[in-house]
């Protein structure tokens, strides 16, 4: 809404996303995946890696070369592990917040005269000794901070998706199930620092970029595209609402793009669920950890049509998944959603386990748990029943009872 009259490209976007709903093709379903990877590396290989190229004892050729390697190791790991969707995208130099306004060409003007781009980057993220670092605010309830993003009178928004599409021919060449991930433009927008007006004012300059980002996904293979949104699990007011529907009518409006899967970690929003579920999303990713509940889902009609990525397993600690819990919410889920897919509730804030030693330390009750395993296990049970992981779910109880006895 502008001055209390609706936008034209916003009618235009809910008349194209109700015609998408109807002759919209079912997307692929997937069944086991994570919302993303901890981006410095499972070790921190990644950011020890950014330390030797800023203090000069690696060059350039050096560090994407160790990015590149670490990328391709977590992919592998992750299809090994069971995985059938695996998001790409999430690894980063500084955080997924910068790399989104760098992909979008919200770059701080402090850099622009620094040639190298990967220098641009990193002085963004970390400064220099002339130019300043851009701030951190805490990334909602994880206990991370993310580099926010700068926006002013000048910023003027441009796509450039190299590094997200490098990174999908990358896991494409592996034979890997890949899902690109991006933050999506509501949370770009409400999380940046802006210098005047409503940070949403912007929405109208940046979502034809994500359509175009869309096309160019679809063009290059990808089935499914993720976007982060966790703004959407908080409060939200009747005009941000409005933009919301706005917005994600002319996202899922594209003619040509991806399956939509919009991811809500770190809180719930019942509203907000509502009106994504009504323009013409293809799935949601819910924090089950978090606010989400069988109820909340089964009071939205539309998601009778949907995927469900159920974050039943907690990404932000290294504790034990209940799995009997957990089995028992997917259960329920079976019969008021579309389609289920386990998941971790967020991108992973914690370490995974070695994928060459798929399953649960018993002996070890002290040890933080195998996400990926955790969710393995819970799809099998899913799809094939408990039967096909009885193994898998007596060792979870008994680790379990070791522990409450250990403590």
């Amino acid at each position: 809404m502008v001055g209390g009259r609706c936008c034209p490209w916003a009618v235009a976007a809910v008349r194209n996303a109700l015609e998408t709903i109807i002759v919209a093709v079912p997307p692929p379903p997937f069944t086991a995946t994570v919302l993303g990877l901890p981006r410095p590396g499972p070790d921190r290989e990644l950011e020890r890696a950014v330390e030797d190229y800023r203090s000069g004892t690696a060059d350039p050729d050096q560090l994407h070369a160790t990015a590149r390697a670490l990328r391709e190791a977590q992919l592998s790991a992750l299809a090994d592990g069971g995985l059938d969707s695996i998001p790409v995208g999430t690894s980063a130099y500084g955080d997924h917040l910068l790399d989104t306004a760098f992909m979008l060409g919200a770059v701080p003007a402090r850099v622009l005269d620094l040639a190298d781009p990967s220098d641009r980057y990193l002085a963004a993220a970390q400064g220099t000794g002339t130019i300043d670092a851009m701030r951190t605010a805490p990334w909602f309830d994880t206990g991370h901070r993310y580099l926010v993003p700068e926006i002013d009178r000048q910023t003027r928004f441009t796509l450039d998706a190299g590094k997200l599409l490098a990174e999908l021919a990358e896991a494409t060449a592996l034979g890997v199930p890949a899902r690109p991930v991006t933050i999506g433009p509501l949370t770009f927008l409400t999380m940046s620092r802006h210098t005047t007006g409503d940070p949403l004012d912007r929405l109208a300059e940046i979502v034809p970029l994500y359509q175009s980002l869309f096309e160019q996904l679809a063009d290059a293979g990808a089935s499914w595209v993720q976007l982060d949104e966790p703004i959407l699990g908080t409060a939200l007011t009747t005009t941000e609402l409005s933009r919301l529907r706005a917005a994600y009518a002319a996202l899922c409006g594209t003619p040509h793009r991806p399956a939509v899967l919009v991811a809500t970690p770190f809180g719930h929003n019942h509203t907000a669920l509502a009106a994504l579920a009504d323009m013409g999303i293809d799935g949601v990713a819910l924090d089950f950890t978090a606010g989400a509940t069988l109820r909340s889902v089964a009071s939205v009609p539309a998601l009778t049509r949907k995927l469900v990525v159920a974050g039943v397993v907690d990404g932000r600690t290294i504790e034990p998944t209940d799995l009997d819990t957990a089995l028992s919410t997917l259960g329920a889920l079976l019969g008021i959603a579309g389609s289920v897919a386990v998941s971790s509730s967020c991108s992973l804030h914690v370490p995974t386990a070695p994928a060459s030693a798929p399953g649960l330390d018993t002996r070890r009750p002290d040890r933080g748990a195998d996400k990926v395993a955790e969710i393995r296990i819970l799809a099998t049970a899913l799809t094939r029943g408990t039967e096909a992981v009885a193994t898998e779910l007596r060792a979870a109880r008994e680790s379990s009872e070791s522990r409450r006895t250990m403590s």
